[in-house]
């Protein structure tokens, strides 16, 4: 009996594994003959999997998805990957990710020997993921959008960008993309007639149009290339403008070296001229104007939104 079970559990692996086997080649990784192969599966159906048998000489086995979940078999570094994997999950930017990946997790760690559970333990308390994102998206529409790049469907959606401003757009997605703590769409805008990058939190009213379209080249590598080069945009040379309330002598007494290019407007404002080698760095000469001093800044409206979503 306990042969038996050791096969069958053996051959259930072999099925999650693997798709489609031949029959010979399965019967043969098992050491059994056919005849005894087929009893074997007709065991492993009787746990709730769904197994499509095919006959001649071609003939073999094919796990099929199900209407329902039955029991996974796991080896030991599987299931404390897919434990640590829920537990990074939480930072993925969903809509009460944190909750549902946690809650999944405690049903999971349940089914878990106890020196698996220590290890998965150890192994959450001595590692460290990247903040959870402060921007969030549903599961939901990321699916959609998912759903849309596979089957190459262009959709619609309402967008507001950085700054505020508010469109329409049409697009044939690409792919989903995490980076800088945000999801983001890659793909080809119909009315600019190039390729484009939208945060996804940002995205409303999805709507799938049931067109069709052929797969577009991207111009980088992967979708993941095309994001680090958008992104790269806002790291290049910048230029900002500053009008501060403040004079001009107080001005330079406060910014030091970084106030030579101040001049003055009147008696009691000052502009002040940036120039860094990334928005990262603009941004942080802000924090040298003194507290209280009322102040606005003139840039290209991308980088205002940069600064909004940073501040």
């Amino acid at each position: 009996m306990a042969e038996t079970t050791s096969r069958t559990l053996l051959l259930l692996s072999l099925l999650q594994a693997h798709r489609e086997w031949a029959g010979s080649e399965l019967a043969g990784r098992l050491g059994v003959t056919e005849r005894t192969l087929r009893r074997d599966i007709e065991r492993v159906r009787e746990l709730g999997y769904r197994i499509e048998a095919t006959r001649g000489p071609a003939g073999g086995y094919r796990l099929e998805a199900g209407g329902q979940l039955p029991p996974l078999l796991l080896t030991d570094d599987e299931a404390v990957t897919m434990a640590l994997g829920l537990r990074l999950a939480a930072t993925a930017g969903l809509v009460d990710g944190e909750l549902t990946t946690q809650t999944a997790l405690a049903k999971f760690e349940q089914l878990l020997p106890g020196a698996l559970r220590a290890r998965v333990a150890a192994l959450a308390s001595h590692s460290q993921a990247e903040s959870p994102r402060e921007a969030t998206v549903s599961q939901k529409l990321l699916g959609a959008l998912a759903i849309a790049c596979r089957d190459c469907e262009r959709i619609r959606f309402a967008y507001s960008d950085g700054a505020g401003n508010k469109s329409s757009r049409v697009v044939e997605p690409h792919g989903l993309v995490t980076a800088s703590r945000n999801w983001f769409l890659v793909c080809w805008d119909l009315d600019r007639q190039d390729w484009r990058t939208f945060r996804v939190d940002r995205m409303s009213k999805f709507f799938g149009t049931r067109v069709r379209f052929p797969p577009r080249q991207l111009p980088t590598g992967t979708a993941v290339d095309f994001v680090t080069r958008s992104l790269g945009a806002l790291r290049r040379r910048v230029r900002i403008e500053v009008v501060l309330q403040l004079p001009i002598a107080e001005a330079r007494a406060a910014f030091g070296a970084w106030g030579r290019q101040a001049v003055a407007i009147d008696a009691t404002t000052t502009l002040w001229s940036i120039e860094a080698e990334s928005g990262e760095h603009a941004f942080g000469a802000l924090a040298w104007i003194p507290s209280g001093v009322e102040y606005e800044v003139r840039a290209e409206p991308q980088l205002l939104g940069y600064f909004r979503d940073a501040a």
